[in-house]
């Protein structure tokens, strides 16, 4: 059931990156329109940017549990398996503490232009809190993930992104290796 839950909760956060990037793509859709019509839509920039950021740090935890994100495994790889399983997990030890810290301060960072309520500078006056919440919630989800793969380690399996990253190969998929 926990397993079930971790992965509704990735694929939500998916789900919300996707909406995120449908989101940039109708704002810009209505600027061309509306400058075919000598119109501007306000806001229309700010907008754009606060949805780039929800729709990286959204996709950040699903794109960690499929083997998407850029990682550099030469020397890891050449380990035995009881080997490559530590330094995996000192690796997610690692992931856990960097981006622990993220997601706390970019917590704090909300909590302050709450307090203070930060208005952006542009031509409309949002509240910097509502935008700024996709960072704290997608590092904080990517963080549950980092940490759903350290248990995983720690039980003596391979972690989920090396799984899927084997598959793709197997399936001769190398669309996500640099």
């Amino acid at each position: 059931m926990l397993r079930r839950g971790l992965d509704f909760l990735y694929a939500a956060s998916a789900g919300l990156a996707a909406l995120s990037l449908l989101g940039i793509f109708l704002m810009m859709m209505a600027q061309v329109a509306l400058r075919e019509m000598g119109r501007q839509l306000p806001g229309a920039d700010d907008l754009t940017a606060y949805l780039c950021v929800a729709t990286t740090f959204f996709a950040l935890a699903h794109t960690f549990r499929r083997g998407e994100l850029i990682r550099v495994g030469m020397a890891i790889e050449k380990l035995n398996p009881r080997m490559r399983l530590f330094q995996e997990g000192v690796a997610l030890a690692l992931a856990a503490v960097v981006v622990g810290t993220i997601t706390w301060y970019t917590l704090q960072d909300v909590i302050f232009s709450y307090e203070i309520e930060d208005l952006a500078q542009g031509t409309v006056p949002f509240l910097l809190w509502i935008p700024k919440l996709a960072m704290p919630i997608g590092s904080a989800i990517l963080l549950i993930a980092i940490i759903d793969e350290a248990f995983a380690v720690a039980r003596g399996a391979m972690p989920n992104y090396v799984v899927e990253a084997a598959d793709r190969a197997a399936r001769g998929d190398f669309s996500a290796e640099v």
